[in-house]
């Protein structure tokens, strides 16, 4: 039995729920534990006081954090192991994945509309790359939202 070296990158972002702009980010390698960049991608300074993330992101650290900042914490519950998932939580979770899918659409329109690819090696160049996808995003969204103002 042989054992490959799995290389990848993860991108980690925030977005605005009325528009659809790309808020904050964060790169990291594809082994790195999602729940430490929380702080990183949620910006405090955003009108909003609600925080919808998937439960890679619960800890009670996070928790607590979001609380002391007055943040509404939305994040997915998981299911409990070797046991099956209640049906309030499950409700709930599916309430949450509505929301979500906001972010996954962002994921989607990267790789399927910018052909996003990431074939580098360091973590720098892949920051910047998807740096600069996310920015021609964010001006995609403006274009979407002055021509959708312009028609009425």
């Amino acid at each position: 039995m042989e054992i490959l070296p799995v290389f990848g990158y993860k991108s980690h972002i925030s977005i605005d729920r009325r528009f659809g702009f790309i808020r904050g980010m964060a790169v990291t390698s594809a082994s790195a534990a999602d729940g430490r960049l929380l702080r990183q991608v949620v910006s405090t300074d955003d009108t909003s006081s609600q925080v919808w993330a998937d439960s890679a992101y619960r800890s009670k650290r996070n928790e607590k954090w979001l609380s002391d900042r007055m943040l509404t914490s939305r994040i997915h519950r998981r299911k409990p192991m070797g046991m099956p998932t209640s049906k309030a939580t499950a409700r709930a979770n599916a309430a949450k994945s509505s929301i979500r899918a906001h972010v996954e659409h962002v994921f989607a329109h990267q790789k399927n509309r910018f052909g996003l690819f990431i074939r580098t090696i360091g973590l720098a160049r892949a920051e910047a790359k998807l740096t600069l996808c996310n920015l021609a995003y964010n001006f995609n969204r403006l274009i979407f939202h002055e021509r959708r103002e312009c028609m009425g």
